[in-house]
């Protein structure tokens, strides 16, 4: 019995210790250094951003060619395009697909069309389109749908699709400007057909608009194996730019000895 006794008020002593190396301090508090307080103005965001080349907001557009090439193209329109480009080595699923969706677009829609296939160097496509255009009850004669396609056409080598525009153009009585007569006259010299860029440059001469330099001188560049032809040109040449100067190779080039 005093054996237990005993251990009963050791670990009441014990007990007493623990609680009071348990008891809670009072803290001193440490006063902390203060931060620096840091201004948000719109000039010091701007400024950042600008010196991180960082964009302020996203419009949530695509950026790039494919926003510019395609924001003013429907999209009937680019469906149309793409049906066509899908359909056109089978020939009669193309003529079904044109009675079905190409004759059902609206005016600016069709022209966009034309546009893109001329863009693409779909000339095969873009002229089957403008014979579908002239077909149109709204359709009036414009020298500039002409002046696009027959470039697109002598850019793509097709001279003879070319030529045969350029006579429906004439024969609607539209007259074609500087730009077409380079292309075309570039166009027969390109394919080695002298006297057709010669009989161009004839019908250029009769334009009443004011005569330009530039196919001038692609003509005097692409005569020059043909000195005889060439002599024609550079003397009207020297009459209509008098002021200018052009550079004459040795006459060995001509075979002239």
């Amino acid at each position: 019995m005093a054996v237990r006794a005993f251990s009963r008020s050791k670990i009441a002593k014990l007990s007493a210790v623990f609680l009071q190396n348990q008891t809670v301090k009072p803290t001193i508090p440490i006063s902390l250094p203060s931060k620096p307080q840091i201004s948000y103005s719109d000039s010091n965001i701007l400024s950042y951003s600008y010196f991180c080349g960082l964009r302020q907001y996203h419009d949530g557009r695509p950026r790039g060619p494919l926003w510019r090439g395609k924001k003013l193209i429907g999209k009937e329109a680019l469906f149309v395009i793409q049906g066509l480009k899908r359909f056109k080595d089978d020939e009669e699923k193309l003529q079904r697909f044109i009675k079905n969706h190409v004759l059902r677009l609206l005016k600016m829609d069709m022209i966009a069309v034309l546009t893109e296939l001329e863009r693409q160097e779909e000339v095969s496509l873009a002229t089957k389109i403008f014979q579908v255009i002239q077909k149109q009850d709204w359709y009036q004669p414009d020298v500039y749908l002409y002046k696009d396609l027959i470039i697109a056409l002598t850019r793509g080598g097709k001279m003879d699709e070319a030529m045969k525009l350029w006579e429906v153009m004439r024969n609607e009585n539209l007259f074609p400007d500087s730009q077409m007569y380079t292309e075309i006259i570039r166009g027969f010299l390109r394919d080695g057909s002298p006297a057709d860029a010669m009989n161009i440059y004839e019908d250029m001469k009769k334009s009443p608009d004011p005569p330009d330099e530039l196919p001038f001188r692609i003509l005097l560049k692409g005569l020059l194996p043909h000195p005889l032809l060439r002599n024609r040109v550079k003397q009207d040449y020297e009459e209509l730019f008098p002021e200018k100067h052009f550079y004459d190779p040795p006459e060995e080039i001509f075979g002239i000895h």
